[in-house]
């Protein structure tokens, strides 16, 4: 059966007003395209959908039948109609976030404000490493990512919208913590703790210190930022870590940060997109909102005095 979405609403307005010139009018359309519309509607079906008596029409019972049919039709018609509507106002819909793991300090932070302001949004976020971000961009899956430095051979859109920096951390009793400006070469005595081959900040240590040709004794690799800080402040090294991640530590006086020459390594935080990615309008909310107001919304750590 051949049914259109034109005859069940024209099927409707003349059912509703009993009058096919009544329907006619409210639809703009004359009586006799009215009528050929029905007719056909009724040779679709095969079946009469109205019997006419006297001056007046009546629904048969299989009109009845898609008369019903018909206002679901509509009722569901006009949902749509209102989602359209409440998505092109950034209302409500949908938002798929992928980000690297020390996004997880400050990302729920702005998210939580967002939402504030699009209480109709519903969030997934996805907090992983950086391979699979780049695994998930590479197939398309978020909306945009949150990341360090944009991966290449991957055509990407990105924009940095905050400073990531990275420090150098040991226990409050270690001996460099009363040094000041320690020289780099200075570090070759110390084992260090750091993330794990591939990561974001890995990889810019490894770019730093090579870039200066000095050598850091690894001794442990780690996949988490907790787990590097728990293991500094076991005494078992020092760590390179991003200074979001220190708010609470450095509150409780758990974990010190050295003075050493060229530090801060100051990295950005990026929103990444496929290139020519096409942004629901809640995304690209999104996306504006965090150009514009994550500065605002996420500050550092105070650094204490040594």
């Amino acid at each position: 059966m051949n049914v259109t979405f034109r005859q069940l609403k024209l099927l409707e307005a003349v059912a509703r007003h009993s009058s096919f010139t009544r329907a006619s009018e409210e639809l703009h359309l004359t009586q006799p395209a009215v009528s050929t519309q029905i007719k056909q509607l009724e040779d679709e079906v095969g079946l009469p959908l109205f019997e006419q008596m006297g001056k007046k029409i009546f629904l048969t019972e299989a009109g009845r039948e898609m008369y019903d049919f018909s206002r679901n039709i509509a009722e569901q018609f006009r949902d749509i109609e209102s989602l359209m509507d409440d998505m092109k106002g950034v209302k409500r819909g949908a938002l798929a976030i992928t980000a690297t793991a020390t996004c997880k300090y400050f990302a729920p932070y702005l998210l939580a404000e967002f939402m504030k302001q699009h209480a109709g949004v519903k969030v997934h976020l996805e907090v992983t490493n950086r391979q699979n971000v780049v695994s998930a961009l590479q197939d398309n899956v978020p909306d945009m990512a949150i990341m360090g430095t944009p991966p290449e051979g991957i055509p990407l859109a990105y924009r940095a919208f905050m400073q990531n920096p990275l420090v150098v951390i040991a226990r409050p009793d270690h001996p460099l913590v009363k040094e000041k400006r320690i020289p780099l070469t200075r570090l070759m005595d110390e084992h260090f703790i750091l993330r794990e081959r591939g990561s974001g900040t890995r990889n810019a240590v490894e770019r730093f210190f090579q870039s200066r040709d000095v050598h850091l004794n690894t001794s442990m690799e780690m996949s988490r930022n907790e787990a590097i800080k728990h293991a500094v402040m076991a005494g078992l090294g020092l760590g390179i870590v991003s200074l979001h991640t220190l708010e609470f530590e450095l509150e409780l006086k758990r974990i010190a940060i050295l003075s050493v020459e060229g530090f801060p390594i100051m990295k950005e935080w990026y929103l990444v997109t496929r290139n020519g990615k096409r942004l629901s309008p809640i995304a690209q909310a999104f996306h504006d909102f965090v150009l514009n107001e994550a500065h605002n919304i996420i500050h550092l750590p105070q650094v204490p005095a040594p």
